[in-house]
């Protein structure tokens, strides 16, 4: 049996030789190198001071992080039940989903654009809404996933990502880095914008490995992140994602026999071997159609077809658009 990608078109770009990642793949950090393809890109950060009854909706749009000071609350988004939150937790809704977060489900929301006016002080990013009940002040902010051609790598993360406190206390990394963020929202000097920007990348970055690190059984990439040796395989397919790869040599990377391998890898990522490879492919050329600076041909090249009409086919049943149509769609998203 032939373990290459079996497209038809597809051929390989090198002499096949194994790539040396017997240290190289021990080292790499997948989920680094899924954000930096994505192109995370924080935006804006402000404190927020709510005293009940209050609630407030946000449209769909960007992703947003909230961080606990004071307080409890909850959030609510379409498709999940209301989530209780406490005092020290830390939360992301990674997807742009609307949601609400409130003192109780039950309270009417306002929309968040229309408070701004009123509610809103834009020299001191911060939020002031509510009546004369239990406060809750947290941090708050938002974020994009620039890379949209990577939604099915993104649909590992569920649509609220909790971290929960340890008995209401906060983490230092996480206390410093909201700490900063706040500082640098409250007093604006040269290079503040980029600085919040940096570290919104840290905090959602940081918040992803620490809530990976605490699931038993999560879906997707990140799911193997925590299984050693499906991680070791997953590190050198990022690292070297033109890479004629192989199931055997995948599974010899991970120090495993190829059908163990193979099913292992399955269950963990939630597709083979290399459907995952393929889609990796099909997901990089699509970022460099976007761009605009590279035409079909050689983005097909540079993944490994040997036609562009093969090409097609495979890049539309993945995205459902012709390869042509990529900056486009990057344009309107």
């Amino acid at each position: 049996m032939n373990n290459h990608i079996q497209e038809p078109g597809l051929h390989d770009q090198s002499s096949g030789k194994m790539p040396d990642y017997g240290m190289a793949a021990t080292r790499a950090d997948v989920l680094s190198q899924v954000l930096t393809l994505i192109r995370l890109r924080g935006e804006l950060v402000y404190s927020a001071q709510l005293r009940a009854p209050w609630s407030i909706a946000f449209p769909k749009g960007a992703a947003h992080f909230y961080f606990v000071e004071t307080g409890t609350m909850w959030v609510k988004t379409l498709g999940a039940e209301p989530l209780a939150v406490s005092q020290g937790d830390m939360l992301l809704l990674p997807h742009g989903t609307g949601h609400m977060i409130c003192d109780d489900p039950i309270t009417p929301p306002a929309e968040i654009g229309d408070l701004i006016g009123e509610h809103f002080d834009r020299d001191k990013s911060v939020l002031d809404y509510g009546d004369d009940g239990t406060p809750t002040r947290l941090v708050g902010g938002l974020f994009h996933f620039e890379g949209g051609s990577l939604a099915a790598i993104m649909a590992a993360l569920p649509l609220v990502v909790h971290i929960p406190s340890e008995n209401g206390k906060t983490p230092d990394w996480l206390h410093a880095l909201t700490h900063f963020l706040v500082k640098e929202s409250h007093e604006v000097e040269p290079g503040s914008s980029l600085m919040i920007s940096r570290l919104i990348d840290l905090l959602v970055i940081r918040t992803l490995r620490t809530w990976a690190a605490s699931q038993t059984h999560p879906g997707g990439w990140i799911g193997a992140l925590g299984d050693e040796r499906i991680g070791r395989a997953l590190s050198a397919i990022h690292a070297a994602p033109y890479h004629p790869w192989t199931v055997k040599g995948l599974a010899s990377l991970s120090a495993m026999s190829r059908s163990i391998f193979a099913e292992r890898f399955t269950a963990r990522v939630g597709e083979a071997p290399l459907h995952y490879v393929k889609r990796l492919k099909l997901t990089l050329a699509a970022d460099m159609l976007a761009s605009g600076g590279v035409r079909v041909t050689q983005a097909a090249e540079r993944i490994g077809y040997a036609s562009d009409a093969a090409f097609s086919r495979a890049f539309k049943a993945q995205f459902g658009y012709a390869p042509s149509e990529a900056s486009q769609r990057q344009d309107g998203s």
